[in-house]
């Protein structure tokens, strides 16, 4: 690895040196015929060079030639190219006329990286600029593509640089992985891994703990990025084998333009939580469960303080009132101002209330206060050159995002470096390389467990508990446990819940990773129509992982260390030809060979039985001889060649045929090698119909496809896990799920039909895809009988369909000299459902598999004849479709607990993009919409039960508090109807804890409409007018914008958080516990041109 590092920059710094020769600068404005306007985002090159330029806002462009014979050539999308020979000028202004043939001659970036022409693309694809991912500033680019492309899900995690969840086309692996490849420039880019490490995966993904480390495709620099291609379906993607059975996420990323270019910006951001993502408290009961307890009202333990706080008779003069502490409810006492109670800080010694009883009153800062209004701070600089012979980049980007929570922080650290040179005519050779180091503290716990703040504020706590005071205290006491969750007066050790702050500060996390992501390449022209392009490529990456439990927490005091490397090398040999016959036929073919080699690594150790010396977080600091390490070595080698021909006639008819073969080594001889082909054409009707003005451009597509998936590592043969030695013997553990040598690859099959449509000189245009998918021979571990041995044994079965229709719909309603309106609208329609399963022990297909069981007692599953995904658990009991309520008031609840109760994925997804430009000015907003999928909140399973919420308090029907008993007016009536049909009419008591609950009703009833209207982003943005930044000296241009990201939930049905909000990526959604309220951030950037 390092050879190979020395190699690129020694190799990077022998062309540097070649990009800084002296060239002449043409400047000039390019404008359309049609209305004058100037035209941003023209391409202007040297003719047979590769240095290059873009026009910018006002249409003005600036490039450097090393000669007087050099000609400029002058493209952009719709209009005919213009070629004008320098021949000594200095300024050359140029007007482009549209023509709709011209669209057709687009060139587009497609798989492998390859180019081809908008006529000879036959599958669905979809392009964003970079600019619209980096402008926004965000340091994960992955959730900026939320809403603008069709057939894409986002589910992101509003965790601290946590996961996110992309998936194209639909869910297509019951178990594997579903999540679209990332390609930078041709190679992939690994974004897997880091939440899959031993002692963190099964906690953090089926939610019983664990951080969220992110996804690894995050490191790639949003500033570097030039576009943005996603390849949606396996027509598109076959090319890539395996890897790309999921869509491709294609970047290509920003090649130096003609010329010296320096490039800053800086920016300052400002965030805060989304108040209607957290809970809305009630205010007038305090802890407690109900009337359980040793006062008079049996609200109150009664104790005497001058005989240790031991337990008295409820009519004992000595006696004191004293709060539940070790209850972590709010079904207390009703709140007085006028009655004084011992609370926690009463036997906290660093408190100014310590022996004292205080008023009996709500906290005056509530849970919501716990929240910082982080500041963060990102800047990058940029410097480019390139001639006729060579190029040149050197970027470097800071990016300094702090949390929500006190002690969290992300920094990130990348340089991005890159050079091509001409040896000859033939030859050009370059290499890049990319480094990112990312240290990160305190991110946020995750799911039901201890270290999510978020489950005591959600789940179980006291609103009586100032948090303010609780950050005092853990101040006052010299950074000790001082928490409100003290088991009893007699007994002051913590019992469920840690002091916040302590957690926060104490039993935080750390991690580090380095990241290099490089390539050497050479590419050799055989002649004018054949290229033959050789690449090595390196992705490596090595992280540290760190968890720390203090002594003197609620769990016993630890240290967990991890350490994670994974390295992938990928050898690819590519020839690609180009070769017109006539003036009718253009032949594009490609022959290639890639050899991919993937080596992932874990080890995992922690203490055991807690710690020796507190703070000191050492695997020697443990009390005991520290649990044995777990470790993993997983080695993938695929060998692939393949080879892609497109045949176009007269533009008027595309063919194209793709064929690759896999050979991989994680299946069995005989199973190892498989093939995958794909055959798609496309007609473009509207070079028949040129007499039609209103028709711009007019193309049907269609194209059938395979693609193959293989195996994990170590699938074929049954390992074991040494565990701690039992005294000097050794101990291993076999895996409860049997491997087998008889595994055949898991095979995608998929069929799409499509139009591209532009009218009014592509004023408006329409793309439209319809498809299906069949994966089939899924790779799934199935239920056995223990008597073997195993609880599961991976086999194939199982068949898995998605149909879909995309819509993508871009127009500019309105353009005048000043002003213009565009709108992009993305909608998708995705019907997942698991159509074969597997051969039980009776013979008979079975109809479920259990995919992962969470807390609260659902399961998220793959039910035949149902979308993958579906939520069981326990439902209501309906009469005539409505809720039935049995003679004691309660609702009925179904004996069984796995009824069908929901599924995670939406109706529809959508998004639209709107952008106005007045001169200088640019404002645009995202609207982004989900509808339907369901999502279940283990939050208010338990917070409705424990009186947290608002809605368990309040005034009933009767107008007297729903808390009050019966007799006194108070209780609730239930909505539903009685087994007969008629309305319910009993009263039911809201006196103790559960009535609104997990105790009293069914897993449906903790089920929500995971439907969303976000507005998600927001951007201002002025250009500074170029007669004014010529004022400035060597400042060739300035832009200044405000960004705001997650403005705004327009609607949503979840109550108290984001119906978006996930544990982490992966296959298990449709669960929240303990859920982060969403991040609201107002950003403020300054781009400065040089």
């Amino acid at each position: 690895m390092k050879k190979f590092l020395h190699v690129c920059v020694v190799f990077l710094l022998l062309f540097a040196s070649q990009v800084f020769a002296q060239n002449r600068t043409i400047t000039g404005t390019v404008t359309a015929k049609e209305d004058g306007l100037p035209l941003p985002g023209v391409s202007v090159r040297v003719q047979g060079g590769t240095t290059g330029t873009v026009t910018g806002a006002d249409g003005k462009y600036s490039i450097n030639v090393e000669s007087d014979n050099s000609s400029l050539t002058f493209t952009f999308i719709g209009d005919i190219p213009q070629t004008i020979a320098v021949a000594g000028k200095t300024v050359i202004n140029v007007t482009l006329s549209s023509s709709s043939q011209q669209l057709g001659e687009v060139v587009v970036t497609g798989a492998l990286g390859l180019t081809r022409t908008r006529n000879q693309q036959s599958y669905a694809a979809q392009q964003i600029s970079g600019d619209e991912v980096s402008k926004t500033r965000n340091n994960n680019f992955v959730s900026e593509l939320s809403g603008k492309v069709s057939g894409l899900e986002i589910r992101q995690s509003n965790s601290l640089g946590g996961s996110t969840n992309v998936v194209l086309r639909g869910v297509k692996s019951i178990s594997g992985n579903n999540q679209a490849l990332f390609v930078v420039d041709g190679v992939p880019f690994s974004n897997g891994g880091l939440n899959s490490a031993p002692l963190n995966s099964a906690g953090q993904r089926t939610g019983t703990g664990g951080y969220d480390f992110g996804s690894p495709a995050a490191d790639i620099n949003p500033d570097d990025i030039e576009s943005i291609t996603v390849l949606k379906g396996a027509a598109a993607t076959a090319l890539y084998g395996s890897q790309g059975a999921n869509g491709v996420i294609l970047i290509t990323r920003k090649k130096a333009k003609s010329g010296l270019g320096i490039t800053v910006n800086t920016g300052i951001s400002i965030a805060g939580i989304d108040r209607s993502t957290f809970p809305k408290y009630q205010k007038e009961y305090g802890g407690g469960y109900g009337a359980y307890y040793e006062d008079a009202t049996s609200r109150f333990l009664y104790r005497n303080p001058n005989a240790g706080y031991a337990a008295v008779g409820a009519t004992n003069p000595n006696g004191r009132l004293v709060v539940p502490l070790g209850e972590d409810a709010s079904y207390g006492a009703a709140f007085d101002p006028n009655l004084l109670v011992y609370q926690w800080n009463a036997f906290t010694p660093s408190s100014p209330n310590f022996g004292k009883a205080t008023p009996w009153v709500a906290a005056a800062n509530d849970l919501s206060t716990f929240f910082v209004n982080p500041i963060s701070n990102n800047q990058s600089i940029f410097v480019t050159n390139a001639t006729d012979q060579s190029s040149f980049k050197l970027g470097y980007t800071r990016d300094n995002q702090n949390g929500i929570m006190p002690n969290s922080n992300i920094l990130k650290n990348s340089i991005n470096f890159g050079s091509t040179y001409n040896v000859n005519k033939k030859i050009n050779v370059g290499a890049n390389i990319d480094y990112t180091n990312t240290v990160g503290l305190g991110r946020y716990g995750t799911g039901y467990q201890s270290d999510n703040i978020l489950n005591s504020f959600r789940q179980w706590y006291q609103v009586n508990n100032d948090i303010q005071e609780l950050k005092d205290q853990y101040l006052a006491s010299g950074n000790k446990n001082a928490t409100w969750n003290l088991a009893d007066p007699t007994n002051l050790t913590p019992i469920y819940w840690d002091n916040p702050y302590f957690i926060r500060y104490q039993n935080y996390e750390s991690d580090t990773r380095n990241r290099y992501f490089g390539n050497v390449f050479a590419n050799y022209k055989v002649n004018d129509w054949i290229n033959i392009l050789g690449r090595v490529t390196v992705d490596n990456w090595a992280q540290l992982q760190e968890e720390r439990r203090a002594v003197g927490s609620v769990g016993v005091s630890s240290y967990i260390r991890r350490n994670l490397t994974f390295n992938e090398t990928n050898y690819d040999l590519i020839a690609n030809a180009n070769k017109d016959f006539g003036e009718d036929f253009n032949l594009k073919a490609v022959l290639g060979a890639n050899i991919r080699k993937q080596r992932y690594q874990t080890t995992a150790q922690s203490t055991n039985g807690g710690l020796v010396v507190p703070g000191i977080y050492a695997l020697s600091n443990s009390l005991n001889t520290p649990n044995a390490p777990v470790e993993s070595d997983a080695r993938r080698e695929v060998d692939g060649i393949y080879a892609e021909g497109t045949l176009t006639w007269k533009r008027l008819i595309n063919l194209d045929a793709t064929i690759r073969r896999d050979v991989s080594s994680t299946l069995p001889a005989g199973s190892n090698e498989y093939y995958y082909p794909s055959v798609a054409g496309g007609f473009i009707f509207s070079e028949l119909l040129k007499d039609y003005k209103w028709l711009s451009y007019g193309k049907l597509r269609a194209n059938y496809a395979e693609v193959g998936n293989d195996a994990s590592p170590y699938s074929l043969t049954n390992t074991y896990t040494l565990g701690t030695a039992f005294g000097s013997v050794p101990q291993a553990y076999i895996s409860t799920t049997q491997n087998t040598p008889l595994l055949r690859p898991e095979r995608t099959r998929s069929t799409e039909g499509g139009i591209e449509l532009q009218f009014f000189g592509s004023r408006l245009g329409l793309d439209a895809s319809y498809y299906v998918t069949k994966t089939i021979d899924q790779l799934i571990p199935i239920p056995v009988s223990t008597s073997t041995g195993y609880s599961f044994k991976y086999q194939n079965s199982g068949t898995v369909q998605n149909k879909g229709l995309e819509i993508s719909l871009n127009g500019t309603p309105i353009k005048t000299k000043d002003f213009s309106y565009q709108l992009n609208v993305n909608f998708t329609r995705n019907r997942n459902k698991l159509i074969a399963t597997y051969t039980d022990a009776t013979g008979n297909e079975a109809d479920n598999l259990v995919l992962g069981s969470f807390q609260g007692g659902i399961s998220v599953n793959a039910t035949l004849g149902q979308p993958l995904g579906t939520i069981r658990g326990t439902d209501y009991v309906y009469t005539n479709g409505q809720k039935t309520v049995g003679t004691n008031g309660r609702y009925l609840t179904s004996v069984s607990s796995n009824e069908v109760i929901g599924n995670y994925n939406p109706d529809w997804i959508g998004g639209v993009n709107n952008t106005f430009k007045f001169k200088n000015w640019t404002l645009s907003f995202l609207i982004d919409v989900r509808k339907g999928g369901d999502v279940f909140s283990l939050d208010t399973y338990y917070g409705l039960a424990t009186g947290l919420y608002q809605e368990t308090a309040g005034l009933n029907d009767l107008g007297n508090p729903s808390r009050n008993s019966i007799a006194n007016g108070g209780g609730i009536i239930l909505p539903g109807v009685k087994a007969d049909g008629t309305p319910n009419t009993t009263r039911v008591s809201n006196v103790n804890f559960g009535t609104y609950g997990y105790v009293y009703n069914p897993n449906k009833a903790f089920i929500y409409d995971a439907s969303y209207v976000k507005l998600r982003q927001a951007l201002l943005s002025y250009s500074i007018p170029t007669k004014l930044v010529n004022k400035l000296g060597p400042i060739k241009g300035v832009d200044l914008s405000v960004i705001g990201r997650n403005l705004w939930i327009i609607h949503k049905n979840v109550p108290y958080s984001d119906p978006e909000e996930t544990l982490s990526s992966g296959n298990l959604q449709g669960y929240q516990s303990g859920a982060i309220p969403t991040t609201r951030t107002i950003s403020f950037n300054a781009k400065f041109s040089f």
